[in-house]
C-alpha cells in the first residue's frame, strides 16, 4: 500500500470525503427502491435499484481511498464499478422501461459480456506508479493503457439511454398539464445523470476532486426526480 503523503493532494481537504455523503445517499435510495421493487417486481426496477448499488459501491471505493489511501486493490475495484459499470445499470433500467424487451435482452447480454472482459483486463494489468505520483485514483496507472479504450462505448450508451430517455420522457408529458410533474421529475434525472459524466472527463485530466461533487449532485438530483414521479404517481387515476 502507498499512503497519499502528496501535500498538494491534502490541500483539497473536505473535498475528498464527499463520497462518503454520496455513499450515505446511495444506501438510503437504496432501501427505498427496493420497497418500490418488492411491491411491483418490474424488471426496469431492478436495473435501477442495481444502478443505485454500483454507483454506490463507486463512491464507497473513494471514501476507503479518502481515510485509508491509495491501494492498487481499490484502485481495480474503483475503476471497474466506475469507469466500466458507471452509469450502465441505470440506463438499462430505462431501456427495459421504454423499448422492447427483446431489445432489452439483447443489449443487457452484449454489455454484461462486454464489461466482464473489460473488467478482467483491468484485473490483470500490471500498474506502474509514475515518479510524480500525487495519490489519486487515476486509471492512468495502468501499464495496459489500452484498457482504458472500454469505457467509451459503455459510457456513450449509458448517456444515451439515461440521459436521453429522461429527456424524451419529458417531452412526452410536456403537452399533458396532468402529467407535468413526470416532466420536472425526468428533467431531474437528465441533469442527474449527465454530471457524473462531466466529472468522468474532469478525472481523465486529473481533477478527480470534481467528480465527488458532480456524483453527489447527480445523485441527489436523480433521487429527487424519481421521488417526485413516484409521489405524484400515487394520485394518477389508472
Amino acid at each position: 500500500m502507498i499512503q497519499n503523503n502528496n501535500d498538494l493532494y491534502s490541500a483539497t481537504g473536505m473535498i475528498d470525503y464527499i463520497p462518503i455523503l454520496t455513499t450515505i445517499l446511495s444506501i438510503y435510495f437504496f432501501i427505498e427502491i427496493y420497497k418500490h421493487y418488492s411491491s411491483k417486481k418490474k424488471k426496469y426496477l431492478l436495473w435501477w435499484m442495481l444502478g443505485v448499488v454500483t454507483f454506490g459501491l463507486g463512491t464507497l471505493s473513494e471514501s476507503l481511498h479518502a481515510l485509508i489511501g491509495y491501494n492498487e486493490f481499490n484502485l481495480r475495484f474503483w475503476y471497474i464499478i466506475g469507469a466500466l459499470l458507471g452509469g450502465f445499470p441505470l440506463a438499462q433500467g430505462t431501456v427495459y422501461l421504454l423499448f422492447s424487451k427483446k431489445f432489452a435482452n439483447r443489449t443487457t447480454i452484449f454489455f454484461v459480456s462486454y464489461i466482464i472482459i473489460a473488467a478482467i483486463f483491468v484485473i490483470m494489468t500490471p500498474i506502474s506508479i509514475p515518479e510524480d505520483f500525487d495519490g489519486r485514483l487515476t486509471g492512468k496507472d495502468f501499464e495496459w493503457t489500452w484498457v482504458r479504450l472500454f469505457s467509451p462505448l459503455i459510457n456513450l450508451y449509458a448517456f444515451i439511454f439515461l440521459v436521453g430517455g429522461a429527456i424524451y420522457s419529458a417531452y412526452k408529458y410536456f403537452k399533458m398539464k396532468n402529467l407535468l410533474y413526470r416532466v420536472y421529475g425526468n428533467s431531474a434525472i437528465a441533469i442527474g445523470g449527465i454530471l457524473p459524466g462531466i466529472g468522468g472527463s474532469f478525472t481523465r485530466a486529473g481533477y478527480v476532486e470534481v467528480l465527488f461533487v458532480t456524483e453527489l449532485v447527480g445523485l441527489t438530483l436523480i433521487y429527487i426526480g424519481y421521488k417526485i414521479i413516484k409521489y405524484n404517481s400515487r394520485f394518477q387515476v389508472s
